[in-house]
């Protein structure tokens, strides 16, 4: 029997995402956005809400395309509004307008992966918790993006939602170390 982290349950979805997504190093700026979206749009409710609404999210938004969705007006906000596919929260909508805004300008002046990864030192943190109650919900380097992201005018992006972002982006690998994920991500040690 395969060893995961308990927080994917027994859901196929949560445990496909889990086993193929999460704690894998993303390094394509777009798939981050996206990413830092979903993560503001889950605010106040769970993962496998989102996770279960993902395709209606892409459809929407256009896949994420941060040119695209950087020039909706109020009437393509208020479209939106009214697809109960996704979570219809106009703050979190309007949010996605103005980060695709922010996201263009970083992606223009350093590259918007390059800026996110620097608060890790451009590599995952690799942790090695041996149960999910030692997980943290924040880390003074997600307090750091937090403040940097909205300083750069990005919105719903608090130190427990980017946390939880770096989780998933691969930033920091807290997969707990009996879950078989943990290793496959664990690079080799040199020399060893």
């Amino acid at each position: 029997m395969t060893s995961r982290c308990a927080w994917c349950g027994t859901d196929p979805l949560y445990v496909a995402y889990h086993d193929t997504e999460w704690g894998v190093p993303e390094y394509d700026g777009r798939a981050l956005w996206e990413k830092l979206v979903l993560d503001g749009f889950q605010a106040g409710l769970s993962w496998i809400t989102i996770l279960r609404k993902r395709d209606a999210f892409r459809a929407e938004f256009e896949d994420f395309d941060p040119g695209r969705v950087a020039c909706w007006d109020d009437a393509r906000i208020d479209r939106a509004l009214q697809n109960p596919g996704i979570i219809r929260h106009r703050g979190k909508i309007e949010s996605t307008v103005r980060g695709a805004q922010r996201f263009l300008e970083i992606e223009a002046q350093e590259g918007f992966a390059s800026f996110l990864w620097s608060f890790v030192g451009g590599q995952p943190i690799q942790n090695n918790f041996a149960s999910g109650a030692q997980v943290p919900a924040a880390t003074p380097e997600s307090t750091a993006m937090s403040k940097a992201l909205k300083k750069r005018g990005f919105n719903f992006c608090g130190p427990v939602i980017t946390y939880a972002f770096m989780q998933a982006t691969g930033m920091v690998n807290d997969h707990v170390t009996t879950c078989h994920r943990h290793a496959q991500l664990t690079p080799p040690q040199a020399g060893g």
